[in-house]
């Protein structure tokens, strides 16, 4: 059976192209807002276009934020692209407003520092070793549509004496101006600054890796 996938519907447009590329690589897509779907699906992909405040908003409108925080305590997979990467972060600073995020990950995202901006089009990204997502992509190009961005990623204080140490995030960077977070692996929880959907067969094969963890 192909894995299910729900492209979480909150509202906002241009996600179409996300649908349709998970199909192409395997997976059964449905898009929508069902709580109990989205909850029970063996993916979610939360998509995200236009400014970080109007998004949260939007999530929270359908109960995205609970239904992203109750399918990662239970190890469920979660996929972010673009803004629905911004908003796993702890806050998001637009025009000098704060918003909070769903805060999975610790860390502000903000304006870029760049000549130019937004950062539109095409560029690589410096994967790390043992990257489930661009296994075998490197040197790859993918494709870019933004102006805010995680410029850091703060790491999970030193365990307590007798804890289980958590295996570190899998960090994928790029530069605009100065280094970005591009991509984030962090067991059940994966994410992307870029449109893997819009990245040809790069993205495609990006996006098959996720799908294939699926199974």
């Amino acid at each position: 059976m192909s894995p299910r996938v729900v492209v979480l519907d909150y509202g906002f447009g241009n996600v179409r192209s996300a649908v349709r590329a998970l199909a192409r690589v395997g997976a059964d897509v449905e898009l929508t807002a069902d709580k109990q779907a989205a909850l029970e699906a063996d993916g979610l992909v939360v998509p995200g276009v236009g400014a970080f405040a109007a998004v949260m908003a939007g999530l929270r409108a359908v109960g995205g934020d609970q239904i992203v925080d109750r399918r990662l305590a239970g190890g469920r997979p979660v996929l972010g692209i673009c803004v629905g990467m911004q908003v796993m972060f702890g806050e998001g600073v637009e025009h000098g407003v704060r918003t909070d995020g769903l805060g999975e990950w610790p860390g502000v995202v903000d304006r870029l520092e760049a000549d130019v901006v937004p950062h539109m089009g095409w560029a690589t990204v410096d994967a790390p070793a043992g990257s489930v997502l661009f296994d075998g992509l490197a040197d790859e190009r993918f494709y870019f549509v933004h102006s805010y961005a995680a410029r850091t990623f703060p790491l999970h204080d030193a365990p307590a004496a007798g804890e289980h140490p958590l295996p570190p995030p899998l960090v994928t960077w790029s530069d605009h101006g100065g280094r970005f977070v591009a991509a984030v692996e962090n067991g059940p929880l994966s994410a992307t600054q870029f449109h893997p959907e819009k990245s040809g067969d790069a993205g495609a094969q990006l996006l098959s890796h996720w799908v294939g963890s699926l199974r």
